[in-house]
């Protein structure tokens, strides 16, 4: 055998992803903020992009891009959805809780020792605002005799903490936060207190028991208990939680003539450029400028030629989705179809993996309110002697209204349920409504007669 270099021939065919394709592929999965940030990053560094003055480019996308109509089934049912402008009303994001504390501790009439032990308490927090190290341990951390005055010491400067701003901080346990913040609103009496030393009867809903040990009547602990759910049980995760996020719709359905529905992009937020080609006229331009100016001005023509095909493309996928949901639209989820990328795939002349990428991070405004585009893919669940396949969000809807509808003599168990929804056609098993009613944080049957038997 001879082994050593030579020279072959073969041929073979692969798919080459250039920057531009990677970079429409980016754009098509984006939001319309998210593309946004993409074309400022690409105006940054061409000097040929612009942002479009007002009258430069028609509302509501570009030239060529139609206003499509949905279908003239929603008459009286339709109610403008509504959504949130981010611009509207922002608060600045409030300091970091361990700030916070801090600058509580510097006004408090402390020592400087009491000072070294609230900063040291302020760094063993957990994520909920416990403090599970004994006064003791810490003390003896810090150079505090572990018994006596030192521990002592620290379990003062850590009571006085609790009464810091969230109240309920650097409490041991659930039933010391409560009642830190019972204690605030002065409704920390015998009865919550013995309350508050049995919340495992009160999560295991024997309130039998409970009105024995606190001493009160049903109407008394029912209210007792609608004091404590209204408290904070993780006071440093409340206060450190993330505003609530503003979702902007990047597809608008504006209603139309002949009670029809218009869909087009929001044109709040769709990214939008234009390009200067005047600067490559000029006649004053170096030679060695020109390569440059035209390698820029091809790459600008492409973005925009980019952002005018996922303009185009996000508008028809909407659009053969709202067509397929027109019974949602005009009698809300229990009409919600079973759908799959595949059916707006074949619908639209698409790959899936492009439909894929377009619902992705994309909200619609519609008559219904405010949904993300694959909220309308479901999966199906087949229908009993041929009456077609229904939606899995659909029974699960079904499956809360029944519940939601039962009485404290008629309570309904998983079969039940199973039984009635046979009787509507939908082949559902017992395991699947189970799995439905956890997904819906619905509580079993015998939990929920406990709980009816509560209530009456």
């Amino acid at each position: 055998m001879t082994i050593g270099p030579k020279l072959a021939l073969r041929q073979a065919q692969s798919l080459v992803m250039t920057p531009q394709l990677r970079q429409a592929i980016l754009l098509l999965q984006l939001s319309n903020l998210d593309a946004w940030s993409v074309v400022e990053q690409e105006m940054e560094r061409n000097p040929l992009l612009e942002r479009p003055e007002p009258a430069d480019v028609p509302l509501p996308a570009f030239e060529g891009i139609p206003r499509q109509p949905v279908l003239p089934t929603l008459g009286a049912s339709r109610t403008p959805g509504t959504w949130h402008d981010s611009q509207d009303g922002l608060a600045g994001p409030a300091p970091p809780l361990h700030e916070r504390l801090a600058e509580q501790v510097r006004l408090s009439p402390f020592d400087a020792d009491e000072r070294r032990i609230a900063a040291h308490l302020i760094t063993l927090l957990d994520a909920d605002g416990r403090l599970a190290t004994p006064s003791a341990d810490i003390a003896q951390a810090l150079g505090f005799a572990p018994q006596g005055t030192g521990a002592a010491r620290v379990e003062r400067v850590r009571l006085a903490m609790m009464q810091f701003d969230p109240t309920g901080l650097f409490a041991h346990d659930l039933g010391e936060c409560l009642a830190a913040q019972l204690r605030e609103r002065d409704r920390l009496d015998p009865a919550m207190a013995m309350l508050l030393r049995h919340l495992d009867l009160l999560a295991r809903r024997d309130l039998r028991r409970l009105r024995t040990l606190c001493g009160v009547d049903q109407d008394d602990l029912t209210a007792m208990i609608a004091e404590i759910r209204a408290l904070s049980p993780r006071p440093a995760l409340d206060a450190t939680a993330p505003e609530a996020c503003i979702i902007v719709p990047d597809i608008l359905m504006l209603p139309a003539a002949d009670d029809d529905w218009i869909i087009e992009l929001n044109p709040d937020t769709m990214p939008r450029v234009v390009v200067n080609s005047a600067l490559t006229l000029r006649t004053t331009l170096r030679a060695a400028d020109r390569p440059f100016l035209t390698e820029r001005l091809a790459s600008a023509n492409w973005l925009v030629r980019a952002l005018q095909q996922r303009a185009e493309t996000i508008i028809r996928v909407a659009t053969a989705i709202m067509r397929r949901q027109s019974e949602f639209l005009a009698h809300g989820v229990s009409h919600l179809r079973p759908l799959v990328l595949r059916d707006i795939a074949e619908a639209v002349g698409l790959h899936e993996s492009t439909v894929s990428r377009v619902t992705a991070n994309k909200y619609i405004a519609t008559p219904r309110g405010l949904f993300e585009l694959k909220y309308f893919f479901t999966t199906a669940i087949a229908g009993r002697t041929g009456s077609g396949d229904h939606s899995a969000e659909a029974v699960r809807h079904r499956i809360k209204a029944l519940i939601s509808r039962e009485s404290d003599r008629d309570i309904l168990s998983d079969d039940a349920i199973v039984n009635e929804l046979r009787k509507e056609g939908i082949d559902i098993s017992r395991r699947t409504v189970a799995k439905y009613r956890d997904a819906l944080r619905i509580p079993n049957s015998a939990q929920r007669k406990r709980e009816k038997a509560f209530e009456a």
